[in-house]
């Protein structure tokens, strides 16, 4: 008998990203000190990686109208 693990979406896109570290250091620090206001260093990291990741997907879907 086989398990089947269903993997969540959202970490799958992340993963896709080269992101997913950056967004579990903000998962870690929220769960630590109860207060998102307090992570924003980790929170802007996060957000630079994926606006670079946009980014480099605009570049790569330029030609494709």
């Amino acid at each position: 008998m086989s398990t089947v693990v269903e993997q969540d979406p959202v970490e799958l896109m992340l993963k896709k990203t080269g992101c997913i570290e950056l967004h579990y250091k903000v998962q870690e620090c929220i769960a630590e000190t109860n207060d998102w206001r307090m992570c924003q260093e980790k929170v802007k990291e996060f957000k630079t990686c994926m606006q670079k990741y946009v980014e480099q997907q605009r570049q790569k879907y330029a030609h494709v109208k």
